[in-house]
C-alpha cells in the first residue's frame, strides 16, 4: 500500500491550496500521475503541490487543475488569494464559503454587486482606488482578475441560486461614464435570461421602510448553514451569530417585499439605460 500522507490545512500559506487539490482530485478518481497527464505537468510537481513542500505552484497549472477537476475556478481562485493583496482582510474567507454555496442573497448600495460587474465597470472601481492612492496599479488588475474568477460560479453546471436587491444608487451612479455604465446596465438586463438569478431593484421612495443601511450578503451553505458578509469603510465581517443570521434572513425577506417585482425591475433598469422616465413603483 502507498504511504499517503496526510495534509494539515494550518501548516503553511499554501496548505489549503493543497488540500483542495487532493480533495478535488480524488473526487474525480484521478492519481496524481493521471492528473499530472491532463494538465501537463510532472507527477512530482502535483505531489508538491498537494504537500505545499517547496515553492508556490504556478498560476498556468492553478488554471489547468481547475479545467481538468471542473472545479468552477476554485483552485484558482485560492491561488488568487493567496498572491494578491487588495482585498479587504476576511474577504478571501468570504470568497472560499461564496464559492461553495448553494443560494445567495445580496443586498447593494450605491454601486453593482461584483458577481454582476462588467470588467469595465470592475476596473474604473479599482482605479478609482489607484488615484486616491490606496492601491497601485498592479493591485488594481489582481482586484479585476480576482472578481472575474469569482464570477465563473454563475456559469457553472450547477450554479447557486442568486437573488440580489441592488438600491436604486447602484443604477443612478454613473460609474466609468456614460458607455461603461450603460454596457454594465445592459449586463444587468442580460441576467434575466439566467434561471438561477432574480434582480430586484429597492427604488428611493422605499425610504425608510429599507430594512438594511448598508451593503450585506447571506450565504446559504451546503450544509444547510448561514454565514453573512457585510462591509464598511476598509473593513469586513463575517457574521455566525445563529440569531444575527436569522435576524438578518426576516430582514432580507421584508426588503424583497418592498422592492419591485422580477419584470417591473427589468423595465426600470431598461429605463435608466435609455434615458426615459422610471416607471412608477406602486
Amino acid at each position: 500500500m502507498v504511504n499517503r500522507k496526510q495534509l494539515d490545512p494550518t501548516s503553511g500559506p499554501w496548505a489549503p491550496f493543497g488540500v483542495q487539490l487532493r480533495r478535488s482530485r480524488e473526487a474525480r478518481g484521478l492519481t496524481q500521475a493521471q492528473l499530472a497527464r491532463k494538465v501537463g505537468f510532472d507527477p512530482s510537481y502535483v505531489s508538491y503541490a498537494e504537500l505545499a513542500s517547496r515553492e508556490p505552484p504556478s498560476e498556468r497549472f492553478a488554471r489547468r487543475a481547475d479545467e481538468a477537476l471542473e472545479t468552477g475556478g476554485t483552485l484558482l481562485l485560492m491561488w488568487l488569494q493567496n498572491k494578491h493583496s487588495a482585498l479587504l482582510e476576511g474577504f478571501p474567507e468570504y470568497a472560499n464559503h461564496e464559492a461553495k454555496a448553494a443560494e445567495i442573497r445580496i443586498f447593494e448600495s450605491g454601486v453593482v454587486p461584483g458577481l454582476f460587474q462588467t470588467e469595465a465597470y470592475a476596473m474604473a472601481l479599482a482605479m478609482a482606488d489607484v488615484r486616491r492612492g490606496t492601491i497601485t496599479r498592479a493591485q488594481a488588475e489582481e482586484r479585476v482578475t480576482f472578481l472575474l474568477v469569482r464570477q465563473q460560479l454563475l456559469g457553472r453546471v450547477s450554479p447557486p441560486l442568486v437573488h440580489a436587491v441592488l438600491d436604486e444608487s447602484c443604477l443612478r451612479r454613473p460609474i466609468g461614464g456614460g458607455d461603461v455604465m450603460k454596457d454594465q446596465l445592459m449586463a444587468l438586463e442580460e441576467l434575466f435570461e439566467a434561471g438561477h438569478v432574480i434582480l430586484q431593484v429597492a427604488p428611493f421612495d422605499m425610504a425608510e421602510h429599507r430594512p438594511f443601511a448598508l451593503p450585506m450578503v447571506l450565504l446559504s451553505l451546503p450544509d444547510q448553514s448561514l454565514l453573512g458578509y457585510s462591509e464598511s469603510e476598509g473593513r469586513s465581517h463575517l457574521e455566525r451569530d445563529s440569531d444575527r443570521l436569522a435576524a438578518w434572513r426576516r430582514h432580507y425577506d421584508r426588503l424583497q417585499v418592498g422592492a419591485l417585482a422580477e419584470m417591473a425591475t427589468l423595465e426600470w433598469i431598461r429605463a435608466v439605460r435609455e434615458g426615459t422616465s422610471c416607471p412608477t413603483s406602486t
